[in-house]
């Protein structure tokens, strides 16, 4: 998995090398790729220095960290809330640990928030808002991901937000845009098209296009595709049609 950051996935930082190595000028792929020569030039040295094993992410941990809380002050905010439940600010009341600083070793920890658990017992019972469990399928094109984003079109010279809600504005009745978009789950690499519609012949269309970009990326073969519960995908004969 690559870094949350980070502009390139393997895959992307792999078609650079390739590319490259067909003798294919820097500054055009770097482009093609929306990164910066420098960054190109970036992952071709390090793939010279180590080859493959250089290409994933490295850790941006620090070798030291002279100034965080020793273990012994972590272990006292941890049983102060498992000892009476507080919030942050009465922990640090309690230890002589900064909140800022009781909030982050909680949250280190996984320890839940209070209002996720039961006032009386601690346990948790609603589920964190958040989570550390991202998922990543393995290989280009084993997923490809669709959606469509319905937009209203903006009329020349600007809509009601310009011009109030005038009858004039609202009768005009220009109509909606439909983004249409592909987004491959392993590589990240996506593709839209704005169409008139979300009709199933439309969304079949542009699927299809959407793998000729795929391919023209290095991604040869969509194996499945997941989407929302449209008319257009689950109802569609035009959509399903092989």
């Amino acid at each position: 998995m690559s870094h949350v950051n980070a502009r390139l996935t393997v895959h992307g930082r792999c078609l650079i090398v390739d590319r490259v190595a067909a003798g294919r000028p820097v500054a055009h792929v770097a482009a093609e790729l929306g990164v910066s020569r420098q960054t190109a030039y970036r992952w071709i040295r390090r793939f010279r220095a180590e080859g493959a094993a250089g290409l994933p992410d490295r850790s941006s941990r620090p070798k030291s960290s002279p100034t965080r809380t020793s273990s012994e002050r972590e272990q006292a905010v941890l049983a102060a809330r498992r000892s009476v439940r507080f919030g942050p600010l009465r922990i640090a009341a309690l230890t002589g640990v900064p909140a800022r600083t009781v909030s982050r070793i909680l949250h280190r920890h996984g320890v839940p928030r209070l209002a996720d658990c039961d006032p009386l017992t601690g346990a948790p019972i609603r589920a964190a808002r958040t989570t550390a469990n991202r998922y990543e399928r393995a290989r280009p094109g084993e997923l490809v991901h669709l959606d469509v984003k319905k937009l209203g079109r903006i009329p020349d010279g600007g809509g009601w937000r310009a011009h109030g809600r005038s009858e004039q504005v609202k009768a005009r009745g220009i109509g909606y845009d439909y983004v249409h978009v592909a987004i491959d789950d392993h590589t990240r690499i996506g593709y839209a098209e704005v169409l008139p519609d979300e009709k199933g012949a439309t969304a079949a269309g542009f699927l299809t296009r959407a793998a000729g970009y795929f391919a023209g990326h290095g991604i040869h073969r969509i194996e499945r595709v997941i989407t929302d519960n449209a008319f257009a995908y689950r109802n569609s004969t035009a959509f399903h049609r092989p």
